[in-house]
């Protein structure tokens, strides 16, 4: 018995000198099949695309998990304020982070994805209200609902720099809603699924009073991001995309989409 005990100890004092990272990856044995390198995620919340409470972690979660499942990475979130994820992730501790809009700025860090996402930003109104635009100058005199540091767009920009009409921002989608209710802003931008859900599912006493209107006042494309510093980067970005594409080409992309316009993600 001397002998496996010794041999037994040498396994264990082995075992310990190797690296590991359980925040960025792991490679997990499974019984008769190969190991499976498992992968964290940093994101933030943006209901119901992300976020921690919704099944599957949301849309864009259940997305990126079965993207990279395809790919033989199993995936897990950490969720995060989106500042802390940006950073941690920046800084080696996740092997990717989701999902960004494009900004310059964050090239340096950051290695991007195809993107993932489109959004479609629109103007919400009081149902009570006759309301309707097909250029920006429509918008003249109005006092408009936003977020803090939102960018609608460089044309919308341009007239809001250009006083053509105002915008009032606070922090919140919710806080934007109850002042639209209240008659404090005239329209309120929001993403089209972003802002149904937080009316359904924080304000159903009001989902009843407000719309809005059909033409997109801004469609706009995010991306998963893969830290610059990683070694591992451009290989699991070059997985990710493949992945991604054969999504597209099969239809199964927009599956869970449709599945979100049914209310799958509830």
């Amino acid at each position: 018995m001397q002998p496996l005990r010794l041999a037994h100890y040498l396994l264990l004092f082995a075992l310990q000198l190797l690296p590991y990272d359980s925040c960025k990856a792991a490679t997990t044995p499974t019984s008769g099949q190969a190991s499976v390198t498992t992968l964290t995620l940093s994101a933030g919340e943006w209901p119901p695309f992300l976020s921690e409470a919704l099944p599957h972690q949301g849309v864009v979660a259940h997305l990126i998990r079965d993207i990279f499942a395809e790919a033989g990475y199993q995936v897990s979130f950490s969720f995060l304020p989106w500042a802390r994820a940006y950073h941690d992730t920046a800084n080696g501790k996740y092997a990717a982070t989701a999902v960004w809009m494009l900004a310059e700025d964050r090239t340096k860090d950051f290695l991007y994805s195809e993107a993932v996402l489109s959004e479609q930003f629109v103007l919400f109104h009081l149902k009570q209200r006759h309301f309707d635009w097909q250029q920006l100058t429509d918008l003249r005199g109005m006092l408009l609902g936003g977020g803090l540091g939102y960018s609608y767009g460089p044309a919308f920009d341009d007239a809001l720099h250009n006083k053509v009409f105002k915008m009032s921002r606070v922090g919140s989608t919710e806080q934007n809603f109850r002042r639209l209710a209240a008659g404090r802003i005239d329209v309120f931008a929001e993403e089209i699924s972003v802002g149904y859900h937080t009316l359904n599912h924080q304000l159903p006493e009001l989902a009843g009073l407000i719309s809005h209107h059909p033409k997109p006042l801004l469609i706009n494309q995010s991306f998963l991001l893969f830290p610059q510093n990683s070694p591992d980067s451009a290989q699991l970005l070059q997985a990710f995309n493949q992945q991604l594409q054969l999504f597209r080409h099969s239809g199964r992309y927009q599956s869970y989409f449709d599945r979100l316009a049914e209310g799958g993600y509830q």
